[in-house]
């Protein structure tokens, strides 16, 4: 039976207390064919020692200074040889039949992608894992997959998620090296623009770290306010450009909306970029999203006072 290579790209800075264990489930994996390329994005914490150990068991690392996820991607898809590539975080965890069941539905196309299941764990105890059903847990025309990704601001887009063939990545070409915070979400509208069908693997199941300090997700400095504004104004645009139909518009319109709702009260000149897209496609129906003590408050004061009240007090 023929196994073509599967590359798995995996940036890794300052994760050696999880790196082993991401990197262990992909050794594990049923599928024959893999290779594990890691670039190791100028760790100052024991990741160089413990991607040592991995190196000697047929991980290939790459020692260099990327700066950002995306710049550590794009080093480690220009060392990939595979016919399919994936991309996983170096705090992630793959069930052991993913790569194979994802290879096997894709089944030679170049113009399909497969997804997985995926839910979050905490404390380090895969135990803990909850999946988290979502609509576009099935096959699906590939841009009608990213609308209901999109339209209820729900759907995950995590890298580790998807094998996609090379040929497709080649097409649509690298990360935007010019972005931090959600970087993926542009990424894969590009992909999932490109494609044709998106193909679901039950079998498949993405182990998403949850409560980790310090991850790019958590980031809430200017710059990472920027990188989230640009990566969901050029992605929405992706899809627009594919799509024009009154469901497509919505779904860019609650993605801008969500921005907006993740950045008030601040950073006003970013939100006026997303309101003018909301505005180009419509108007957006995606409602304010926030904590206990923010629902508790809004029918009272409205969202805006009681996101302010709720950023105040960190509830």
């Amino acid at each position: 039976m023929d196994h073509p290579l599967v590359s798995v790209c995996m940036p890794c800075h300052n994760a050696a207390e999880y790196v082993g264990e991401a990197l262990d489930s992909l050794l594990n994996q049923t599928y024959p064919s893999i290779e594990i390329i890691v670039v190791d994005d100028g760790s100052s914490d024991e990741g160089p020692e413990v991607l040592q150990r991995y190196a000697a068991r047929g991980v290939k690392v790459i020692s260099a200074s990327c700066g950002t996820a995306s710049r550590a991607r794009n080093r480690a898809l220009e060392e990939a040889k595979g016919e399919y590539i994936k991309f996983m975080d170096a705090d992630d965890v793959l069930s052991s039949e993913c790569i194979a069941a994802q290879v096997d539905r894709v089944g030679g196309r170049d113009d399909a992608i497969a997804t997985a299941k995926w839910g979050r764990f905490y404390n380090a105890d895969l135990g803990t894992l909850r999946l988290t059903p979502e609509p576009n847990w099935k096959d699906m025309e590939s841009t009608e997959w990213l609308v209901e990704a999109c339209i209820d601001c729900r759907g995950m887009m995590q890298a580790g998620m998807f094998l996609m063939p090379r040929r497709l990545v080649e097409k649509v070409g690298p990360w935007n090296e010019t972005l931090t915070l959600i970087d993926d979400f542009e990424f894969f509208a590009r992909v999932l623009s490109a494609a044709k069908e998106v193909l679901f693997c039950p079998e498949a199941v993405l182990y998403y770290r949850s409560g980790t300090p310090g991850t790019l997700s958590g980031q809430k400095s200017r710059a990472a306010y920027e990188s989230m504004t640009e990566s969901i104004l050029l992605g929405t645009a992706q899809l627009l450009a594919r799509r024009q139909d009154a469901r497509a518009r919505l779904a860019a319109a609650n993605v801008c909306q969500h921005g907006v709702y993740d950045l008030y009260p601040h950073h006003r000149d970013l939100q006026r970029k997303l309101e003018a897209r909301i505005k180009e496609c419509g108007g957006s129906s995606v409602p304010p999203f926030g904590g206990r003590y923010f629902h508790a408050l809004r029918p009272f004061i409205g969202w805006k006072l009681a996101k302010r009240l709720q950023k105040l007090v960190g509830r």
